[in-house]
């Protein structure tokens, strides 16, 4: 196979449309526009939202409650998933993020108290659980809040 030996799927492409070419063609006089209006004229753009004067959907549809842009998602992380680190480790953001615990471009990172932790470590992460917190340093390890 090469390039010039490749062509498009039987049925996919269709021949281009040819206007004004006479009312044998079916797009003769008007070439598909109609008689008039402002969709007959050149320069006349649709717009894709435009429902022909029907209130569109986005305006149709109710909107409720609030969007805080200002909100801050943080990606979990429960203490059950930090066992399999051993003891005396420091485990960091990139730490998390390299072992695919905290999957997520930039969001922040926070540490949950889910499940149980039985090893000391040093964890630095942007958030805490007051329940994470305290399994965290009942098992002997410390938590350090980055920025």
């Amino acid at each position: 196979m090469n390039l010039h030996s490749l062509k498009p799927a039987k049925g996919s492409s269709r021949p281009k449309r040819r206007l004004g070419r006479g009312r044998a063609s079916g797009l003769g006089k008007t070439s598909g526009r109609g008689h008039k209006g402002q969709y007959a004229r050149s320069g006349h753009k649709y717009k894709p939202t435009f429902e022909g004067g029907q209130m569109p959907l986005v305006r149709r549809m109710p909107k409720r409650g609030f969007k805080n842009v200002n909100e801050v998602v943080y990606l979990p992380v429960n203490c059950a998933a930090l066992a399999q680190f051993d003891a005396g480790t420091e485990v960091t953001v990139d730490l998390l993020r390299a072992t695919g615990l905290a999957r997520g471009s930039s969001a922040p990172v926070k540490i949950l108290g889910h499940g149980e932790l039985d090893r000391s470590l040093t964890v630095k992460a942007h958030a805490f659980s007051a329940s994470a917190r305290s399994k965290i340093e009942a098992a002997g390890g410390s938590c350090e809040i980055v920025k």
